[in-house]
């Protein structure tokens, strides 16, 4: 079991964040927030694919304006990014925004982030200070980790000054070791919640290669209490991903599958079989374990993968073997293998 680090607790709306809470997984919206039925449709689609909380840009008065609407629509957390115009964060949270994310490098002004912090302060609405190596400060900070979190830290000690502690804390760079050493430092220094993400981690591949690495790192030490993946297009994308990183690392309950890469001795069709069992138990959400599936081509490490799986398949030339819990269920023909394995999950599930 991965030890985490233990953080103070907050609230964004009804969620949760920090403590011995669920690490939570947060995307953020690309479409224009004043366009409100394609904002809500994207952000339902985030919610039904497992985030928790969604971030909408909000660039000026009409965007600020649907935010009610987007509230109650969405029957989820909403967090207003807010960059420069301090006004904008401050009206955002008027109209009942859970959170707020804003980065003390694009509003430099202290008296504006006073103004913020106040307001917030009386509806109990979360802040994100969102620091990026790309938007830092650079006239009283450097633009490496230490600057990261000197900038945080100084933000915090403010909002403290006021008696305002609903705070979480985004460090994010898009070189994967200044990423990993600014959260280390923060983590070591303050006991705030952290957000933690790779920012601009590319397009689909390159992002899941990328965040993986750079948000495991930090979740294997403990650290990070929420997650965001960056992704270029399609931010459902995002949601899948951050759900495969935590499932991976035993951090969050659903069905972790593996499957072997294929070679000379494989007499299955490993990869077809899988895809298509994914794709036929992707819409199971409401598992309280972790549930381990194989499906290996041949019987060099097949049978000791289907030993340490809750169910698995070991190809054979003709026939292949079932699995349920190490011991051998049934033996199938080749031909059967995809609707055998699905009845049997199917029961497993149901049982």
């Amino acid at each position: 079991m991965i030890k985490r680090s233990k953080t103070r607790v907050i609230s964004v709306g009804n969620v949760r964040i920090g403590g011995e809470n669920p690490i939570v997984i947060q995307s953020m919206t690309n479409t224009e927030t004043k366009d409100k039925e394609k904002t809500l449709t994207q952000i339902i689609s985030l919610k039904n694919e497992g985030a928790k909380i969604v971030r909408v840009s909000v660039k000026d008065n009409r965007d600020v304006e649907v935010l009610p609407y987007l509230i109650e629509k969405s029957g989820i957390p909403l967090i207003a990014d807010i960059h420069f115009d301090y006004k904008l964060a401050i009206e955002s949270i008027r109209k009942g925004i859970a959170g707020i994310r804003i980065n003390p490098g694009n509003i430099k002004d202290e008296k504006k982030l006073i103004e913020i912090i106040k307001e917030a302060k009386i509806k109990n609405t979360a802040i994100r200070i969102g620091v990026n190596t790309g938007s830092i400060d650079r006239t009283r900070y450097k633009p490496d980790s230490e600057g990261m979190v000197y900038s945080a830290l100084d933000f915090i000690k403010e909002a403290e000054k006021l008696g305002f502690y609903n705070i979480k804390v985004s460090l994010k760079s898009s070189d994967i070791k200044n990423n990993i050493e600014a959260n280390r430092l923060f983590s070591q220094k303050s006991n705030y919640p952290l957000h933690i993400g790779v920012t601009e981690a590319g397009p689909l591949m390159i992002s899941a290669v990328r965040s993986s690495i750079g948000i495991g790192v930090l979740l294997l030490d403990g650290i990070g209490d929420t997650i965001r993946v960056s992704v270029t297009g399609d931010p459902v994308n995002e949601v899948k991903i951050a759900k495969e990183i935590l499932i991976s690392l035993g951090l969050m309950n659903g069905i972790k599958w593996i499957s072997c890469p294929t070679c000379g001795r494989t007499s299955i069709d490993v990869e077809k079989i899988t895809l298509e069992l994914m794709d036929s138990f992707k819409n199971f959400d409401d598992i309280n374990k972790i549930i381990t599936i194989a499906v290996m081509g041949c019987t060099v490490n097949g049978p000791g993968e289907a030993k340490d799986s809750d169910i698995a398949v070991v190809g054979g030339t003709d026939y292949s073997l079932i699995y349920i819990k190490g011991s051998i269920y049934k033996k199938v023909e080749n031909f059967n293998i995809f609707k055998e394995l699905k009845q049997v999950i199917e029961s497993y599930f149901l049982s």
